[in-house]
C-alpha cells in the first residue's frame, strides 16, 4: 500500500489518520505541492485531477479523501470508523462532508493562490476570505456537535470515527492562519481528545519526515 501526499495537505492528513487508526502498514510517497509535482505527467497518470492524496492498494488506485476513507472502511473494517446504525453513519459522513465539501474547497492551496495570483487580492483580503469561510463552516459543525445526543469525547461517542479524522486536519489549518477558535468549545474538546491519541499525533504535519 502506498499513500501519495504532502505533509501539510489536510486531505492527505485525513488519510494518514485513518491508516494509523486502522493500523495499516503503508509506504509514503512525497508529492511537493508548492513545487507543482502534482501536475507533472508521471503523477497525472496516477491521478488526473492533480491532487493529493492518492492511495495504491495492490492494483487499485484510489483518489479523493472521502472515497479513500470509505474504501479503507469497507476493505479493512476493524477497527470500525463508522457507527453501526445507518442514521449515525449518515451523521458522521455529514461531518466529513461539511469539512471536505464545504470548508476545504474554499480554502485550499489552489484556491488561495488563485485569489492572490489571478484575481489580485492582497494578503489581507486572502486572510479575510479564509477566516470568513472557516467561521461559517466550523460554526455549523459546532452547532451540529452540540445538538447531537451522541457527541461525547469524540465527534460521535467515545471512540474516534471518520468525523474526527476529517475535522482535526481542518483545525490544524485554521490554527496556521491564526483563526479565532474560542467560539467552538465542543470542537476544541474533541481536538484535545484526539491530540492524546498516537494515531493522530503521528499523522500531524509537524511529525512528518518529509516536511519542508
Amino acid at each position: 500500500m502506498k499513500l501519495y501526499g504532502y505533509f501539510r495537505s489536510s486531505a492527505a492528513y485525513r488519510i494518514r489518520i485513518v491508516l494509523n487508526l486502522k493500523g495499516l502498514d503503508h509506504e509514503r510517497v512525497y508529492v511537493h505541492l508548492r513545487l507543482g509535482e502534482q501536475l507533472q505527467p508521471g503523477y497525472l497518470e496516477l491521478n488526473p485531477q492533480g491532487k493529493v492524496p492518492a492511495l495504491l492498494d495492490g492494483e487499485a488506485v484510489l483518489t479523493q479523501s472521502m472515497a479513500i476513507a470509505e474504501y479503507l472502511e469497507e476493505c479493512y473494517p476493524a477497527p470500525a470508523l463508522l457507527p453501526e446504525e445507518a442514521v449515525d453513519r449518515a451523521w458522521v459522513r455529514a461531518i466529513c462532508q461539511a469539512v471536505a465539501c464545504e470548508i476545504h474547497p474554499l480554502n485550499n492551496l489552489s484556491t488561495l493562490n488563485y485569489l492572490v495570483n489571478d484575481m489580485g487580492l492582497s494578503e489581507d483580503d486572502k486572510l479575510r476570505w479564509y477566516r470568513h469561510w472557516i467561521a461559517a463552516g466550523l460554526g455549523a459543525i459546532e452547532a451540529m456537535l452540540q445538538a447531537h445526543p451522541d457527541s461525547s469525547t469524540f465527534c460521535h461517542g467515545n471512540m474516534p470515527t471518520l468525523a474526527d479524522a476529517f475535522l482535526i486536519p481542518q483545525i490544524f489549518n485554521a490554527q496556521r492562519f491564526d483563526c479565532d477558535l474560542s467560539g467552538y468549545p465542543t470542537i476544541l474538546r474533541v481536538e484535545a481528545a484526539c491530540r492524546d491519541l498516537e494515531a493522530f499525533s503521528a499523522a500531524h504535519p509537524d511529525n512528518q519526515p518529509d516536511r519542508e
